[in-house]
């Protein structure tokens, strides 16, 4: 039997005279915090583009130092050295924030907090997984100081000052073009209409990029007379190429076998070596160098091996399901993901719909931390088939299957929020879609209660 959540019960209930009123009665919200404490939840103030905001003001305030005590401008001469390694700093870490070892020891650090700590302070450090405006702040700032340097290298050309060739300009201006393009495609709106054009860009865009810095950069230091080995860019360079590189470098295709319970879902079985963490993903391609897809693995508890849950969200998660390959190729190693953060809570509530029990289902069977699943999704023994619900079951019984056919849309925040003062728990955790996540995140947050859901920054 699944437990479901009939739709009488969100319509709340009224006291009588012989009904005696508890501290929450399940189907009423308490009134959001005052609107000075809840803008600060607000999407367009969360954590993720704070960081973006925090590396522009570092970035502004070496500006300034620059401009009044480090005399990196002056009518004789410009300090292109230090424009360089403002440029190559912010690229670097731009692209090295994304390492998928530097973001295990992210969410490895953050999660070492004792559950014994305030939970003001483990609230904040899930927040980890917002690490991306680092990203998105680095290669902004990276950019416009590449566009100063461009500059200032003109300035310099045309007023005959030493240290410039023709061959620098050149390929420095052709490698600013290629920068600017990269950024504008991967605004949201575009990426989010031309999915795959933005991959492609970003991939061989970036590898061009890659490519046309160390031609810069050995230029650059010839012009100055300076000697590579002792340049600060070429050091970060190879750094940065070595991390870009190391994920190829595990590149392999693995046989999987697939079941497929309904022409929605795939069930994909890796044993390849490889028996990842709860919380982990693997990224996934039919063509290594065009298109790759990270899912939520899944590994049981003293098997080897894993499986991802693949729903039917595009053309390829259909073709995989209607085809059902022998061979998948894999890159990289497992990395965390959003999940990671319940070790931080004594107490979670996991808020899922569709196939979002994909990634939540590692949690549960591993037992990373106490929780209760509230579940919404449409046939789900017909979906997903028995073996998977009975499994949920098996290691959730108290879990809350909502059978969207048979009961409609339900509140998600209201059932989050009934879940939160049912089993006590000190946090939410969200596996859905883009709105709904926003929506449960923000209406648990704006109440006080700490909450988390993926933030589509990749």
């Amino acid at each position: 039997m699944l437990r479901t959540f009939p739709n009488e019960a969100l319509a709340g209930r009224k006291n009588t005279k012989q009904e005696r009123p508890s501290p929450h009665q399940p189907g009423t919200l308490p009134p959001q915090q005052p609107l000075l404490r809840r803008i600060w939840k607000h999407r367009y103030l969360m954590h993720y583009h704070r960081l973006i905001a925090l590396v522009v003001i570092v970035n502004l305030v070496l500006l300034g130092y620059g401009l009044r005590q480090w005399n990196w401008w002056t009518a004789e001469s410009i300090n292109l050295a230090a424009l360089s390694n403002m440029v190559i700093a912010n690229i670097g870490i731009a692209i090295l924030i994304r390492q998928q070892y530097v973001i295990n020891l992210l969410f490895k650090i953050a999660t070492s907090v004792p559950t014994s700590w305030p939970l003001r302070f483990r609230a904040l450090m899930g927040k980890v997984y917002h690490f991306g405006g680092i990203h998105v702040g680095g290669a902004i700032m990276g950019t416009l100081w590449f566009a100063a340097f461009v500059g200032s290298l003109i300035y310099s050309w045309m007023n005959g000052l030493p240290g410039v060739s023709l061959a620098t300009m050149m390929v420095t201006g052709v490698l600013l073009l290629l920068l600017i393009v990269i950024i504008a495609l991967s605004l949201p709106h575009f990426r989010a209409k031309y999915h795959d054009q933005f991959e492609l860009m970003h991939r061989f865009g970036g590898w061009a990029s890659l490519l046309l810095f160390w031609v810069q950069t050995v230029l650059f230091i010839n012009d100055q007379g300076g000697s590579l080995l002792a340049a600060p860019g070429f050091w970060v360079l190879l750094i940065v190429t070595f991390s870009i590189a190391l994920p190829w470098l595990r590149l392999k295709k693995v046989p999987v076998q697939i079941e497929r319970p309904s022409n929605h879902v795939a069930l994909v079985r890796f044993n390849h070596g490889v028996t990842p963490f709860a919380g982990s993903s693997t990224a996934v391609s039919r063509s290594p160098l065009t298109e790759w897809h990270s899912f939520a693995n899944v590994p049981a508890p003293g098997e080897d091996g894993f499986r991802l849950t693949i729903s039917r969200a595009g053309d390829w998660t259909g073709e995989l399901i209607d085809e059902m390959p022998s061979h998948l190729w894999v890159k990289g190693i497992p990395t965390a993901g959003v999940g990671n953060i319940d070790q931080l809570f004594k107490r979670v509530v996991w808020i899922a719909t569709g196939s979002g029990i994909g990634p939540t289902l590692p949690h549960l069977l591993a037992h990373t931390a106490p929780a209760r699943l509230v579940w919404s999704t449409r046939t789900p023994r017909a979906t997903y088939g028995d073996a998977l619900v009975d499994e949920i079951l098996e290691s959730e019984p108290n879990a809350l299957i909502w059978d969207t056919n048979e009961n409609g849309r339900p509140d998600l925040v209201q059932l989050a929020y009934d879940a939160v003062q049912e089993f006590d728990a000190e946090a939410v955790i969200v596996i859905s879609n883009k709105k709904l996540t926003w929506q449960v995140v923000y209406g648990m947050e704006s109440r006080g209660i700490p909450a988390y859901g993926a933030i589509w920054d990749s």
